[in-house]
C-alpha cells in the first residue's frame, strides 16, 4: 500500500507474439511454461457464458510476464524457443514480437474475465476453476485453469476433437471398454473428456514433462485418476494397442506419425487428427487416407480441418 492507501501498482512486460497459425497452441504452451500470465488469442472477446467468441483474427498472441528477477531470463528462453521453431519448421514464417511495459495492480486478476464456461457439443462444458456453473441435465464438466492456455476448448482444433469424441464414444456400442490413447496431451483435456464420456482407461502422452505435469493435475481436479494416466514418452516407443487415439498435433508432425498411430490402433478402432490447416489437407490425405483407414466423417472451423478415421476389420 502507498502512504495514501492506494494498491501499490505491480508491472507487467506485455508481449503481442505474431506466431504462424500452426504454432500458436505450442507457443502458447511454453509461454505458460516459463511464467507468463494470461496467454489468450487476439480472436478472444470477453464472454458471455456459452456464447462463442466470434473470431476476428488467428495469428496473434498475447502474454503478461511479470518484472521479476527472472524476466530477462524468461525473455531469452522465449528467443531460443523461436529460434528453435524457426529450424525445425523454416517453411513457417518465423514467429516475432512485441514488447510493452504496462503497470496495473488488478490485470492479474482481470485477465481472468477472458474465460467463462463454455459448452462444446451436445454435452460437453469447459469451465475455469474460478466460475460457478449449474449443470443441466446430463452436462459434463470438465474443469480446467485457462492460466494452462490452449488446452481449454479455446482453439477450433481442440473443440473440433470433443465434438468428435463425444459423438465416437456415445454412438459405437460395439466397443464396451474404451481404451484411448491422447497424443500430444498438452493440458489432458482430451484424455479427461474421453474418461468423463465412458473410457476404461486412457494413456496421454506428452514429450514435455512440464505439460505432463499440468495435465496430472487436471486429471486429479476432474477425479479421473482411476482411469487416466499422463506420462512423457516417445510414442513410437509404444507397445500394446488401443480402440481410440486422439493426436492434436501439426500437420508436420502427424505425417511423421502417421505409420506409428495406425500400427497402434486395433481393427474397428478409430483415429481423430487435428490441429491440421485446410489448406495441408492434401498432404494429410495422402498420408493418412490409405488402407487400412477409411474416413468415417471430417470436421471444419474456421480455416482448421479434424478428421475422424477408421480402422478396416483384419481380413479372415
Amino acid at each position: 500500500m502507498t502512504e495514501k492507501g492506494e494498491m501499490k501498482k505491480q508491472r507487467w512486460m506485455k508481449l503481442e507474439l505474431s506466431v504462424p497459425e500452426e504454432l500458436v497452441e505450442g507457443i502458447s504452451n511454453f509461454m505458460i511454461e516459463i511464467g507468463a500470465q494470461g496467454v489468450y488469442e487476439e480472436t478472444l472477446e470477453p464472454w458471455v457464458a456459452n456464447d462463442l467468441p466470434e473470431l476476428v483474427g488467428n495469428d496473434v498472441v498475447y502474454a503478461y510476464l511479470p518484472f521479476d528477477p527472472h524476466l530477462e531470463n524468461r525473455l531469452a528462453r522465449l528467443q531460443g524457443y523461436i529460434e528453435g521453431l524457426a529450424d525445425l519448421f523454416p517453411e513457417l514464417a518465423k514467429v516475432s514480437y512485441k514488447q510493452e511495459t504496462i503497470e496495473d495492480p488488478d490485470w492479474g486478476e482481470q485477465w481472468k474475465k477472458y474465460f467463462k464456461p463454455l459448452r462444446v457439443g451436445r454435452e460437453i462444458v469447459i469451465k475455469p476453476t474460478w466460475e460457478r456453473y449449474a449443470p443441466e441435465g446430463g452436462d459434463i464438466v470438465i474443469e480446467i485453469d485457462p492460466g494452462m492456455a490452449f488446452g481449454t476448448g479455446q482453439h477450433a482444433s481442440t473443440r473440433m476433437c470433443l465434438e468428435a469424441l463425444e459423438e465416437v464414444i456415445a454412438k459405437d456400442r460395439a466397443i464396451k471398454a474404451w481404451e484411448v490413447l491422447d497424443v500430444g496431451t498438452g493440458t489432458g483435456i482430451l484424455g479427461i473428456a474421453c474418461a468423463k464420456l465412458g473410457a476404461e482407461k486412457v494413456l496421454c502422452l506428452d514429450v514435455d514433462k512440464k505439460a505432463v505435469s499440468i495435465a496430472r493435475e487436471n486429471i486429479q481436479m476432474n477425479d479421473v485418476a482411476d482411469r487416466v494416466k499422463a506420462g512423457s514418452r516417445d510414442v513410437t516407443s509404444l507397445e500394446g494397442s488401443f480402440d481410440l487415439i486422439v493426436a492434436n498435433l501439426t500437420e508436420k508432425i502427424l505425417t511423421k506419425l502417421s505409420p506409428t498411430l495406425v500400427d497402434l490402433l486395433r481393427p474397428r478402432g478409430y483415429l481423430i487428427i487435428s490441429g491440421i490447416i485446410i489448406d495441408n489437407r492434401a498432404t494429410i490425405e495422402e498420408s493418412f487416407l490409405v488402407d487400412p483407414l477409411v474416413l468415417h466423417r471430417s470436421l471444419t472451423e474456421k480455416e482448421w480441418i479434424c478428421y475422424v478415421l477408421k480402422k478396416k476389420e483384419e481380413s479372415r
